[in-house]
């Protein structure tokens, strides 16, 4: 348990550096966060190893994949703090990792595959965490959109202002992410269909079809940016919706499963 308070604490404490930094005239002590937060993933990657890689296999428990995807989704994010905009965002992906971290260690659960001596299905599973990942990171974006134009519309300037990244930056990167993403769902899904299969099998149907509603919609929001210049509140719209609709495809019936029936 330990390692895992220290990893809560070590992320909650980058996010408490960052939010009080925004609201301060010279922002948030990047180098301090960005210390502690490195410190926070080596400490949650050790976690990681001793609880997704056991003796039986591989446990991808809903909990352990939440883990190991807000693991990614936080090292992204920290690299791309670099040079992209993205400070108002850190608080709320290392505050959720930290949270998930806690909550894995609180609620342990079993779900043992072999992935590692299939390769098939090992390029099946990371290409759908990294699809997650980065679809995920563009509804983390829609959201900050649309927090940049409800605070444009604002006549009452705040220091808060001073943290908010141009809004077509914000805008231009949202659409590079939905289509990696989706370019990663396809493949993801291409494999699903190519090497597995159950993919319409009744505990499966579900994750299936909710993932292919997913895709359409990214696919619908690229081709009408592309073709017709959509942009702005459609979009974000659409996004979010697309990013639930794939969270349920995820996690919605193991959650149901392995917390609520366990």
């Amino acid at each position: 348990m330990l390692l895992e308070v220290l990893c809560f604490g070590l992320y909650f404490l980058t996010s408490g550096i960052i939010v009080t930094g925004m609201f301060s005239e010279r922002g948030p002590n990047k180098r301090l966060a960005m210390l502690t937060v490195i410190c926070a993933l080596v400490l949650h990657s050790l976690i990681l190893k001793s609880t997704v890689f056991v003796e039986l296999g591989q446990n991808m428990s809903m909990l352990n994949v939440a883990s190991l995807i807000g693991w990614l989704i936080s090292i992204t994010m920290l690299v791309a703090s670099i040079k992209v905009p993205n400070t108002i965002l850190l608080p709320v992906v290392y505050g959720f990792t930290g949270a998930i971290v806690i909550f894995s260690r609180l609620m342990p659960d079993a779900h043992v595959m072999q992935v590692s001596v299939q390769p098939t299905l090992l390029l099946h599973v990371s290409l759908a965490l990294f699809a997650y990942a980065c679809l995920g990171i563009a509804f983390l974006y829609a959201l900050q959109l649309s927090y940049i134009n409800f605070r444009l519309k604002e006549k009452n300037a705040s220091l808060l202002h001073s943290s908010l990244p141009p809004l077509m930056d914000v805008e231009r990167i949202l659409f590079k992410l939905l289509l990696v993403g989706t370019v990663l769902l396809t493949l993801s899904l291409i494999s699903g269909f190519m090497f597995l299969d159950n993919m319409f099998a009744k505990e499966q149907a579900h994750k299936t079809i909710l993932s292919i509603l997913s895709w359409a919609i990214y696919s619908v929001i690229l081709f009408g940016h592309a073709k017709f210049g959509w942009r702005g509140k459609s979009v974000i719209t659409f996004t979010i919706i697309g990013g639930f609709l794939l969270t349920l495809a995820y996690f919605g019936s193991r959650f149901v499963r392995e917390v609520l029936l366990n």
